[in-house]
């Protein structure tokens, strides 16, 4: 019985501990956005963002020890998070799938839209050599959240085609909402709408490339490694 309490309690103080570091994190992180449309995605811009959070820069290095790459993964996640609120609000399940992703995708880009500027300069850096699988793991995790927040539980080949082809109409997206000076920004939705009617052409050939599933791993085993490897690089 000891032995149990001890191990629970020391869980518990872990559990704390890593929110009270997220909590700090989350506090330098939207303290930073503001900079980064004249700084850049820089060093610079998350020291000045713990400065305005009321902490130094020590304590910024101490949040992000991976440094940029991981003020970037956890905005993801972060950012993430919420949309899956707000979908769970919205009551997405109830609508025709094809609208479920396309309001994931909306809610993601609304609720990004007071950081534009600093989601354009954040895209610029995910394009550099040493950021570019930081950038890929935070868009299979996006297209991930947005898959199972819309009811998606498939662990075949579909598992694959479905991220594959979201990943291609978030990322298109994306770029478009970042030029679109349009009102309330219609002219993105638009795109967006056509962009997956583009995409639910394609499963008519996915038997031709069924073939290969086999190659690939797990979908489970995959969505565990990630998770796994998220936990340690927050820690």
């Amino acid at each position: 019985m000891c032995v149990k309490m001890t191990t629970r309690n020391r869980l518990n103080k872990e559990r704390e501990r890593m929110s009270d570091l997220d909590d700090l994190r989350r506090e330098i992180l939207y303290a930073m956005l503001p900079h980064v449309a004249f700084d850049g995605w820089t060093r610079k811009a998350l020291n000045a963002g713990a400065r305005d959070a009321g902490q130094t820069p020590e304590a910024a290095e101490h949040a992000f020890i991976r440094g940029l790459n991981q003020v970037a993964e956890f905005y993801s996640a972060d950012a993430d998070a919420a949309m899956c609120r707000a979908l769970e609000e919205k009551g997405v399940g109830e609508l025709p799938i094809r609208q479920r992703i396309a309001l994931a995708v909306r809610t993601r880009l609304e609720q990004a839209a007071p950081h534009r500027e600093a989601i354009r300069h954040l895209m610029s850096y995910l394009a550099l050599p040493g950021a570019g699988l930081t950038g890929a793991r935070c868009t299979l995790r996006t297209v991930d959240a947005m898959w199972y927040a819309a009811g998606d539980t498939s662990t075949d080949f579909n598992y694959y085609t479905k991220r594959g082809l979201l990943a291609a109409v978030y990322g298109a997206t994306v770029l478009y909402w970042l030029n679109d000076a349009s009102d309330d920004c219609e002219a993105t939705w638009a795109f967006l709408d056509r962009r997956i009617a583009d995409v639910m052409q394609v499963p008519k050939f996915q038997g031709q490339i069924a073939k290969i599933a086999e190659r690939f791993p797990s979908p489970l085993r995959l969505r565990e490694a990630f998770t796994a490897r998220r936990s340690r690089n927050f820690t």
